[in-house]
């Protein structure tokens, strides 16, 4: 399929006009970051922050006149203010299309998922730790224990969220605006996996991420929750910044494999939340060690309590270590986890664990800091 041209997209948007302004948006400048690949389409739509819940029918008739074109299979509009300052905000739960905006001393921006009971950040300094694997299991650990559960995957650019869970079907959006999560399992889902086909490149600009994230959590009718997961996607960029400001969490997980190198990137998110004021409730230690199925040999392929010791020097609880187990990744490719699978397993029973330490955390009332005030410029 020949990708559509910019200019034929942004020929569509001269039919949208600002409503305040009497021009149309692209002779206002207002669309940026335009991106077209294989049908699929996504911009960003500058705008003043204070007219951000304003200008919502103008993101959706750009959106619907985009989508109209042919040839087109999907187009993502945000709204976005172009100089935002964000601080750690502590009020009520607003319209998510609407940017974060500059603060005064009357004002701040709202926080998400503040109706949520507890939201569990899981995250890693790197990919290709498994942190995917423990945040799905551990969500499912968590509803086995009869706790209303969902699962938030934030990771924009490579969800994984469909696969590992089994799922291909969209979510439905009742009145065109908000959107159910997908239930399996137990567990209430959302991904933007469901939404974009799974090789489709998301080659998508800072702010759309920002927008696609916020979307995810106000736009989705969660329903009554007592702990969400959020699959964080890897590293300390600002996907994680943002959920650290914008979203009541809990706290937060780091996950890391057992060796010095994935040790360091682990540090670094640590530390990330710490400078934030965001709860850390320990450190996991995936892949720690490898039974051979065979013979019952043990062998530490990444070496073996790297993560333990860190977590002594860096102040933090140390909440487990998990096995390189052949099932817990086929259970991964397939939709099947562990956790969900074969829950009297001995691989299934160190998530257990680890969710039973985290329930305590939570349920122990001392994971609430005090909200901090955060400054980007």
């Amino acid at each position: 399929m020949a990708d559509i041209s910019n200019a034929q997209i942004l020929d569509a948007l001269r039919t949208i006009q600002d409503p305040d302004k009497g021009q149309d948006i692209v002779s206002l400048n207002m669309v940026t970051g335009l991106v077209s690949k294989s049908g699929n389409i996504g911009f960003t739509i500058e705008v003043d922050a204070e007219r951000g819940p304003k200008l919502e029918p103008v993101r959706k008739a750009a959106e619907e006149v985009v989508k109209a074109i042919p040839g087109v299979l999907s187009v993502t509009v945000v709204l976005t203010a172009p100089t935002v300052v964000l601080t750690a905000p502590t009020a009520a739960a607003a319209p998510p299309q609407q940017p974060s905006q500059p603060q005064d001393s009357k004002q701040q921006p709202v926080k998400l998922l503040e109706d949520i009971g507890a939201v569990i950040a899981v995250a890693s300094g790197k990919g290709g730790v498994g942190k995917s694997t423990t945040a799905v299991n551990l969500a499912l650990a968590f509803c086995q224990k009869g706790l209303k559960t969902a699962i938030l995957d934030a990771d924009i650019y490579g969800p994984s969220l469909p696969l590992m869970l089994g799922i291909t079907e969209k979510p439905d959006s009742p009145d065109g605006k908000t959107l159910m999560p997908i239930e399996k399992y137990g567990l209430k889902c959302m991904s933007i996996g469901f939404m974009v086909p799974a090789d489709t490149p998301m080659i998508w600009r800072g702010p759309m991420v920002m927008g696609a994230l916020e979307q995810m959590m106000g736009d989705v009718k969660w329903g009554e929750i007592d702990v969400l997961i959020i699959d964080m996607p890897p590293g300390t960029g600002d996907a994680q910044l943002t959920m650290a400001q914008r979203v009541a969490l809990a706290g937060s997980v780091i996950v890391s494999t057992p060796q010095d190198l994935a040790l360091l990137d682990a540090r670094k998110g640590l530390n990330m939340f710490k400078r934030v004021e965001v709860p850390v409730f320990g450190i996991i230690e995936n892949m720690s060690y490898f039974l051979c199925p065979h013979c019952g040999e043990r062998s530490e392929i990444f070496t073996h309590g790297g993560a333990k010791d860190a977590a002594a020097q860096m102040e933090v609880d140390f909440l487990g270590e998990v096995p390189l187990e052949m099932a817990i990744r086929e259970g991964s490719d397939t939709g099947r986890p562990i956790v969900a699978s074969s829950p009297d397993s001995p691989q299934a029973k160190s998530y257990h664990e680890i969710a039973d330490r985290l329930w305590a955390k939570i349920s122990s009332g001392d994971s609430q800091p005090a909200a901090p005030e955060i400054i980007v410029e």
